[in-house]
């Protein structure tokens, strides 16, 4: 009988190894990671059309971190956190666009907002995050800027612009 339950308990404990705890933190965090790959895939489709020097991955070893494969620097392993301002913000666009690239026949994210960090980046960066957009748009996506770049008020057709009028009030032009 000893036996017996010790073969259940086994069996429950191998389940508990497999899948985690009752609050399902490590079924989570392996859902999270499944994600994430496909999440990366996406990425970095974009990133290379963005900045080909740049490829995200996983740290290895971890679940849900991520890294940057610099190409330009014999393919060096670098942080997140090393990033330029401009070098961030292209890595942060390609997540965005990967995500809302991620569809389901029940989800499609047709709708992208991106509330600055254009002026960060140098004229050819500039050019190429533009011309993502513009890619974007043209696939029917809507895509909101929220910028006060002059090329970026140059280059887009349809604005909203908003005007300060002191005290915490703005209006519409």
């Amino acid at each position: 009988e000893i036996a017996a339950q010790q073969a259940h308990c086994d069996l429950w404990g191998g389940l508990a190894e497999l899948i985690g705890s009752a609050n399902g933190a490590k079924f989570r965090t392996f859902a999270q990671s499944l994600t994430l790959e496909r999440l990366l895939l996406v990425a970095n489709d974009h990133l290379n059309e963005l900045a080909p020097r740049y490829q995200l991955q996983r740290v290895p070893g971890t679940d849900l971190a991520l890294q940057v494969v610099d190409r330009d620097m014999g393919d060096e392993i670098r942080a997140v956190e090393s990033l330029s301002g401009g070098e961030c913000f292209l890595v942060s666009l390609a997540l965005a666009l990967g995500l809302s690239s991620l569809s389901s026949k029940q989800t499609r994210v047709d709708s992208l907002f991106i509330d600055e960090g254009f002026g960060s980046l140098d004229p050819n960066s500039l050019d190429t995050a533009i011309a993502c957009l513009d890619a974007l748009q043209a696939e029917g996506r809507q895509v909101g800027v929220i910028s006060h770049i002059q090329t970026m008020v140059e280059r887009i057709g349809v604005q909203i612009r908003v005007e300060a009028m002191g005290g915490g009030v703005s209006r519409i032009i």
